[in-house]
């Protein structure tokens, strides 16, 4: 049996925080339908062409789900939503603030509604308070949470090259809503969650926070490399490829100076004594790492370093990843169906013994409207009208 087999999970969902979270679910089993406007469906379908036509965003977020389309300014999709929400376990959305309530769907109607049901809702900056009509993307929330502000060089500050923020949002939209199922079960009471992005991406900023609030100064933008902690970063080697690497205490740098750079003086110098010293004396310290990889080639310098016992790793592109040979070794890639034929897609980080998770076809915009529609029992002159009238 699979964990979530038997949940149903309706939602109004568009662009990446909530949709990654959904897909988690319905790995797990739970049956996902996706509410989509007509015509033109999650917006995130359209944000790129580079996945055999389709959208990398929607292609990462959308397996294994059902799409419905909806007009839901339309007051006759209430009666859709109505119905689905009759059987459903969760109901999810992250429309725009005040754009649930607006239709109906606020948390305090449905309550009365659907006593049984689990409600979450994700917003931007959370449901009270002055950002609370703001709108919020995830670049302007990685902004707002500070976390422009310690990425990227000394120079420039940059954002994540993942959406960090939409990210971390639905990881607590998934892990909030098998909590609540979780405590349903158990006491027979349903509950409204309620996430913010900033919040949640606040949750993951709690190091440059912490130091930040009690030192009374911000962290610096240290590019690859760690902000206190040094050797911990980049270093270029002879056959112009980078190699990364950490050490975490003094015995690794007592390995490091005597086996990989192979200068054990260096271990008593009073330069580079404890973290502290090596932090303040980096550039120092730097170039003598890169006088010795000079005249090694990347693979000469991780050898060294494996042997050492050192941490360390290849800087490699999105292209390398995806060909990655650990991932590859263990068999963490599944063909996916769309429509628009297989994708190799990578299997859910959670490996659980006894489960297989599910990795179903992404739908298409609307696949599944007539059939979830004549579930709920409406009959083909409804469904025909609704079609002519743009309900569906």
């Amino acid at each position: 049996m699979l964990p979530l087999e038997g949940v149903t999970v309706v939602s109004i969902e568009q662009a990446v925080a909530v949709p990654f979270a959904t897909r988690q679910l319905a790995d797990l089993g739970a049956r996902v339908i996706k509410i989509e406007r007509t015509e033109s469906g999650d917006f995130a379908r359209h944000y790129d062409t580079t996945v055999k036509g389709m959208s990398s965003h929607f292609v990462w977020c959308n397996r294994s789900k059902e799409s419905i389309t909806l007009n839901l300014k339309n007051p006759d999709s209430r009666q859709v939503v109505d119905r689905l929400l009759e059987k459903a376990d969760v109901f999810v959305q992250n429309l725009a603030p005040g754009a649930a309530e607006r239709m109906g769907y606020g948390s305090a109607v449905l309550k009365e509604k659907f006593p049984e049901l689990i409600i979450c809702n994700l917003s931007g900056y959370g449901e009270t308070g002055p950002y609370k009509d703001k709108k919020a993307y995830d670049l302007l929330v990685q902004c707002e949470a500070g976390l422009v502000s310690v990425t990227g060089t000394e120079e420039t500050p940059s954002k994540t090259g993942i959406s960090a923020a939409d990210i971390a949002a639905g990881m607590y939209v998934y892990s909030g809503i098998l909590t609540a199922l979780l405590t349903r079960e158990r006491t027979g009471n349903s509950t409204v969650i309620e996430i913010s992005m900033l919040e949640a991406l606040g949750e993951w900023m709690g190091y440059p926070a912490y130091y930040a609030g009690y030192s009374g100064k911000d962290p610096k933008r240290t590019g690859a490399s760690h902000a206190t902690i040094y050797p911990y970063g980049s270093f270029d080697c002879g056959d112009g490829k980078t190699v990364f690497l950490g050490l975490q205490n003094e015995r690794e740098w007592k390995r490091f100076c005597e086996s990989v750079l192979e200068r054990p003086e260096l271990i008593t110098d009073s330069r580079f004594k404890n973290n502290s010293m090596r932090d303040s004396n980096r550039k120092l310290l730097k170039s003598l790492i890169e006088s010795v990889f000079e005249d090694l080639n990347s693979s000469e310098a991780i050898e060294r370093l494996e042997k050492a016992d050192i941490a360390n790793a290849r800087l490699n592109t999105m292209q390398d990843f995806f060909k990655h040979p650990q991932l590859e070794a263990r068999d963490r890639w599944k063909e996916v169906p769309s429509p628009v034929g297989n994708i190799r897609s990578l299997k859910p980080p959670v490996i659980m013994e006894g489960f297989t998770p599910v990795m179903n076809a992404i739908p298409e915009l609307g696949e599944h409207t007539e059939k979830i529609l004549k579930e709920c029992g409406f009959q083909g002159d409804t469904i025909n009208k609704w079609i002519e009238t743009g309900v569906i």
